[in-house]
């Protein structure tokens, strides 16, 4: 399976508004490896970039002034995109973006260029209901070193986010286990007799019990008070 972890910057938040693109940044990974394959590219957008932008990229009109435009870079880029799935954190603002500028090029939509988009930020709401999910607080939360992150840029962002993507789906895509190519049926596994195991039984104390409720609370909360054990108890 190869999947291509996306990034963009942007002169602005509107491509309705005439707001471009001016940076991409892609990491492919393939059967949940990184490959090192990447692509990187910095584009003029023909336009300046809202001054709030440059405060977050900080990829100066000065800068971007010699870089080449998007219709010559597109090619490269969606044949590297070809037949992937790609996974882009909040997609859909990246892909409102490529698709402005796929358009003006008379090109297809993004998405029917690709195998498949999945947003990674809606696998993250799913995953941690009720906190923040920017991709900060993931490599925060799972432990992804970020230290380098001063500045957002396309290629840092993108790595990171195959990085969070691995933690947060465990290194695992499915519960099948691959045995060499053997099926289901040629696996032997040895029956346990549990009952000779005298195993401990841990008491939580008083302030793991609290810190227990208190996220059971904030589960509860997040999912306005939808969660199954409040109704079975109920």
């Amino acid at each position: 399976m190869r999947q291509v972890f996306f990034d963009t910057e942007t002169t602005g938040l509107s491509p309705e508004s005439g707001d471009r693109i001016i940076e991409i940044g892609c990491v492919e990974m393939v059967n949940r490896r990184l490959t090192g394959n990447t692509k990187h590219f910095y584009v003029n957008p023909q336009r300046s970039s809202h001054e709030d932008a440059v405060k977050i990229h900080g990829l100066t009109d000065e800068f971007l002034a010699d870089k080449p435009l998007f219709a010559a870079i597109a090619d490269e880029l969606m044949d590297f995109l070809a037949g992937a799935e790609v996974i882009i954190h909040n997609a859909g603002f990246d892909v409102g973006f490529m698709n402005a500028e796929l358009r003006r090029l008379g090109r297809r939509p993004f998405a029917e260029c690709v195998a498949g988009v999945s947003d990674s930020l809606l696998m993250a709401r799913e995953m941690f209901p009720g906190k923040s999910n920017s991709l900060d607080a993931l490599c925060k939360r799972l432990e992804v070193d970020n230290s380098n992150r001063s500045l957002h840029g396309a290629l840092l962002d993108a790595g990171l986010l195959a990085e969070v993507y691995i933690n947060m789906t465990r290194g695992q895509n499915s519960l099948v286990i691959d045995a060499g190519g053997s099926s289901s049926q040629d696996i032997v596994i040895a029956a346990i007799d549990f009952g000779s195991f005298d195993l401990p039984v841990i008491v939580a104390n008083d302030e793991e019990l609290a810190a227990h409720e208190k996220q059971l609370a904030d589960l509860d909360k997040a999912s306005g008070g939808k969660t199954g054990w409040r109704q079975l108890v109920a």
